[in-house]
C-alpha cells in the first residue's frame, strides 16, 4: 500500500476523475448507456450533425466519450469499467427488458460482445459478496456492476 500523504494544499490534488473513452459511435453509445441510467449533459456536434465528443451523467458517475480515429479492437480491453448500484438484481432485469441478452454464467471464456450485447449472471465473488454482473458495451468494453450493501 502507498503511504505517500496526500498534498496539504487541496489546488494541489486531483479531486475528481472521469473517464473518458474512445468508442466507434457516440451516439450509439450514448442510447446504451442510457440503459444504466447515465443521461447526456452535453454533446459537440460535426457539420453532418453526429456527436464526435459527449459527456453522460448518473447520479455522481460521469463519463466522456469521443469518436475513435480508428477501429476499436474489444479483445484488447485497452478499458475496463467497475462501477456499482444498489440493486444488481433489478438492474439486471432491466438490461434483459431493454433488449440486451441473456449470456448466462461467464466461464472466463464467452464473450461479453458475440454480436448482439449480452448481460451475464450475478456472481458473488469473495470482494462483492452482494453481487455483481457483467456486460459488453457497443465497443465490447467490460463492464462490472457490482452490488454496494446487503444482497
Amino acid at each position: 500500500m502507498n503511504t505517500t500523504k496526500l498534498p496539504s494544499n487541496a489546488a494541489s490534488a486531483v479531486h475528481r476523475s472521469v473517464a473518458f473513452v474512445h468508442v466507434a459511435d457516440v451516439e450509439a453509445t450514448l442510447a446504451f448507456y442510457a440503459h444504466l441510467g447515465f443521461a447526456t449533459q452535453d454533446a459537440m456536434k460535426d457539420p453532418q450533425g453526429r456527436a464526435f465528443w459527449a459527456l453522460a451523467q448518473s447520479g455522481k458517475a460521469e463519463m466522456m466519450f469521443a469518436r475513435a480515429s480508428g477501429p476499436i479492437d474489444a479483445a484488447q480491453q485497452a478499458v475496463l469499467f467497475y462501477m456499482y448500484t444498489s440493486d444488481v438484481a433489478a438492474l439486471r432485469t432491466h438490461l434483459l427488458a431493454s433488449g440486451l441478452h441473456d449470456g448466462g454464467v461467464y466461464n472466463g471464456r464467452n464473450s461479453p460482445f458475440d454480436g448482439r450485447r449480452v448481460v451475464f449472471s450475478i456472481t458473488r465473488p469473495d470482494y462483492m459478496p452482494a453481487g455483481e454482473i457483467r456486460l459488453g458495451d457497443p465497443d465490447g468494453y467490460v463492464i462490472l456492476i457490482g452490488q454496494l450493501g446487503e444482497p
